[in-house]
């Protein structure tokens, strides 16, 4: 059964296809040399870490340049992590790195895992539960969270395990939506958020909860988080863009049926400013340094703009 995680990275290998070589090469240049000597990746501060790991191999991935060197090297660290504590962001980019190694270069980081490792992180993930049907970040976390909800099921996909209780699940989703439109990630907050949105409607489609009048709301509500510089803002208060909210709001507005509604020519000058000459995608115009993580978002956000808003288009290097 195909995977939210692995049907993305098909889509976004497809869009990135049809980039120029040269942007290709140069940030799949950034990414191999972001690795570090444990075969980890890290962000701007400190040393590897799970999280930005994932993004650096996801990264690589939709450019068709995971290669075996790399992998292996990924694999070594990924193993020293196995029997680590996690929090669901770790278990999700834990997972879904080894499916990544696995499929592109047969590398198996849980061969010598526990016989019924996958059952032991489905229940450990169910400590994360709340009772109004959703999960927190942490095991001792008192809030349930929109995003750290959708990791898990993320996570329940990679493994193989079905949703538990997914109707007690999609009716905690709904209870965060807002008059706006959106999606809230906290139960206080009043004004919805890009990210949050997106979480919640990659949520309520997986459970097959999404109704057409969810579908409009969230549709008019991305569409207002468009800015003059032509990204996407995380929420109503932030007056400038990024290139997270602006991938998360393209992805959505892309499985709403809805991505030509966006002004595209603006949201493409927006990502391609902050594609640095070296590698690497800044966080946003502001943004004075770089890392993986947003060099996937910029990747991603060009890969949909390219494959997704005008599947035919081939984007020729200036």
């Amino acid at each position: 059964m195909s995977t939210y995680l692995t049907s993305l990275t098909l889509r976004l290998a497809a869009g990135i296809e049809r980039l120029p070589a040269e942007l290709r090469a140069r940030h799949a240049g950034y990414l191999r040399g972001a690795q570090n000597a444990d075969g980890g990746f890290s962000g701007r501060d400190g040393g590897s870490d799970l999280y930005y790991t994932s993004f650096a191999l996801r990264g690589l991935a939709i450019l068709g340049e995971l290669d075996t060197s790399v992998a292996e090297r990924a694999a070594g660290f990924l193993s020293t992590r196995l029997s680590s504590q996690a929090a669901v962001v770790d278990f999700v980019s834990l997972i879904y790195s080894g499916a990544l190694l696995e499929a592109a270069a047969g590398v198996d980081v849980f061969a010598d895992a526990a016989a019924g490792w996958r059952s032991a992180v489905d229940d450990a993930l169910e400590q994360f539960r709340r009772d109004d049907g959703g999960y927190a970040k942490t095991a001792d976390g008192h809030s349930s969270s929109t995003y750290y909800s959708f990791l898990v099921i993320l996570c329940r996909q990679l493994l193989g395990t079905p949703a538990r209780e997914p109707q007690r699940l999609a009716d905690f989703i709904r209870s965060r939506r807002r008059d706006d439109g959106g999606f809230v990630e906290v139960g206080p907050m009043k004004r919805s958020g890009t990210n949050p949105t997106a979480a919640a409607i990659g949520l309520l489609k997986i459970l097959d909860s999404l109704n057409e009048t969810i579908r409009n709301d969230a549709v008019n509500f991305l569409l207002d988080m468009q800015t003059d510089e032509g990204g996407l803002r995380a929420n109503i208060r932030i007056p400038i863009a990024d290139v997270l909210s602006t991938f998360t709001g393209l992805l959505t507005l892309a499985d709403l049926d809805a991505l030509a509604e966006l002004d595209l020519p603006a949201a493409r000058r927006f990502v391609e400013q902050l594609d640095l000459p070296g590698g690497g995608f800044r966080a946003a115009l502001w943004d004075p340094g770089h890392d993986v993580e947003y060099t996937f978002y910029g990747l991603g956000s060009l890969a949909l703009l390219t494959g997704e808003s005008d599947p035919g288009v081939v984007v020729q290097s200036v």
